[in-house]
């Protein structure tokens, strides 16, 4: 069935932006080229997405033909404001951005070192209106929180657990009471997973699967080239997989005994001084056996990862992953190689320490596109 006229137009208008937005300014010619269209309707678009306030001329081309020089298009980049936060146990941070997903104005602060759930929510809003304030953002458009915890599918809200501080539960009904932009919240890790699946690590892969190796433990899931979340929204929850090696088995309510007594940080500072290490420096020393020893640890939860679901790649983030770089890495593919039939190549992260906050960005980014985007 023939889309109609009006839905025809919409999804013109929709792969116009999209290559706006992933390319920079363009001609009404290199439009034409790019999407297929006939000229008089890429005419008919650039005036409707004008028109709308979404699109406006930013300069001009003179090298495609003789005579005049053609307008270049782009997208109107203040036409909404986005922020984007990572909430850690003890801290926050904030990216406030435009449409384009340029950064106006960031900053960090320590939250929840006592004082309570109240202060500590006010500590953490306060910083964000503070740091919009300073891009010049009157009125913020999309807000995405990365927090660590699992997210329920259905609502979409942050479920409850017994290892979470209560202030991170409460921050983002605060946030959707305090500001008139529209809040989302999703898991930290699989923000991670989306940065490195986007501008990242796995950029050149449809497949793979994201381990999250710090204060906590988790694991993102991305098939296809889409985040996996699983029934009840845990997809990932590698923590609690159990693994010889631990105390006991993992239980409902702790993953004590589970991979994360493997691998989480205090394993690792206690791995490391079993060593003769630093824990601080531990991971960049180049200790060999160090390194073997946690990557034999890795490839365990690597290896259960290959068996279910083989996604040919493994990202190594969070602190460890980001400390131990391609090293570690190294040292796990080839721990895994014994453990596993399956060939699973392993990398280190590419964005660090902020892969969480870029995935919440674009995050907010593409909500805030699907909204006003035609």
């Amino acid at each position: 069935m023939a889309a109609s006229p009006s839905t025809a137009r919409a999804i013109n208008d929709r792969l116009a932006l999209r290559l706006l937005q992933d390319t920079g300014p363009l001609t009404a010619t290199q439009l034409k080229t790019l999407t297929g269209l006939s000229r008089p309707t890429v005419a008919d678009l650039v005036d409707r997405l004008s028109e709308s306030g979404l699109v406006h001329v930013v300069g001009e081309s003179g090298a495609e033909r003789r005579g005049p020089n053609a307008k270049l298009y782009g997208i109107v980049a203040d036409r909404a404001h986005l922020a984007a936060l990572d909430v850690r146990t003890r801290s926050v941070s904030v990216t406030v951005s435009d449409l384009l997903g340029t950064t106006l104005a960031e900053a960090s602060a320590p939250v929840g070192d006592g004082g309570g759930t109240g202060p500590a929510v006010e500590k953490a809003v306060t910083l964000l209106e503070r740091t919009a304030k300073e891009a010049g953002a009157d009125r913020l458009h999309t807000v995405a929180v990365g927090a660590p915890g699992l997210i329920d599918p259905d609502s979409g809200e942050l479920r409850d657990s017994t290892g979470l501080p209560a202030w991170h539960r409460r921050l983002v009904g605060v946030l959707q009471e305090r500001l008139p932009a529209h809040v989302l919240v999703e898991n930290e890790t699989n923000l991670a997973a989306v940065a490195e699946l986007r501008e990242g690590a796995a950029r050149d892969r449809e497949d793979f699967v994201l381990l999250w190796l710090g204060q906590g433990v988790g694991a993102a899931v991305v098939l296809d080239g889409r985040l996996r979340r699983g029934a009840s929204g845990g997809a990932g929850e590698i923590g609690f997989l159990p693994v010889p090696g631990t105390s006991g088995l993992p239980s409902g309510t702790g993953c004590d005994g589970g991979f994360h007594e493997l691998v989480c940080a205090a394993a690792v500072s206690a791995l490391a001084a079993a060593h003769g290490l630093d824990p601080a420096g531990a991971l960049t020393s180049g200790h060999g056996p160090f390194l073997d020893a946690l990557a034999r640890r890795l490839a365990v939860g690597a290896a259960a990862v290959a068996a279910v679901l083989d996604p040919g790649c493994v990202v190594l983030a969070g602190e460890t992953g980001h400390q131990g770089g391609a090293e570690l890495a190294a040292r796990v593919q080839s721990a895994l190689s014994g453990l596993s039939p399956l060939r699973t190549e392993v990398r280190p992260t590419a964005l660090g320490d902020a892969a969480v906050l870029r995935g919440a960005l674009l995050r907010a980014r593409d909500a805030a596109q699907d909204a006003l985007f035609p």
